[in-house]
């Protein structure tokens, strides 16, 4: 359970970096597409985890985490369009990618170790 209380509390953490990264996107590049589908992804993540949290049963904690990790790709897709079009810098994109692929492993492995102890009940 520490581990999951680890992803939401890192989760949370990045959904505000996003949301600083959209007003910097929105006012100072003046890009509104991407970044409102990175918004939508990157907050998004976090939101199903915090649902998860709240999951009626085994397969519903994993359903959740699964989206969950679904948006991280997702993300990391805008993140690294937004980067090769010169949206972010590669100091910008190497501080935020950097916590986005880390999100995407502690979900990897928690959907991986509950998948493990559902086929073992």
């Amino acid at each position: 359970m520490k581990e999951n209380n680890i992803v939401k509390e890192k989760s949370f953490e990045f959904s505000v970096r996003i949301v600083n990264l959209y007003k910097h996107l929105t006012t100072t590049k003046q890009e509104y597409v991407i970044s409102k589908q990175l918004l939508r992804s990157g907050t998004s993540i976090g939101a199903n985890i915090c649902e998860a949290q709240q999951a009626q049963s085994p397969m519903d904690f994993l359903s959740k985490m699964s989206i969950a990790l679904k948006e991280a790709y997702e993300t990391d897709y805008w993140l690294r369009l937004l980067q090769r079009t010169q949206y972010l810098n590669k100091d910008e994109y190497d501080s935020i990618i950097s916590d986005c692929q880390s999100i995407i492993k502690l979900l990897i492995s928690i959907i991986k170790s509950t998948k493990n102890n559902n086929n073992k009940n």
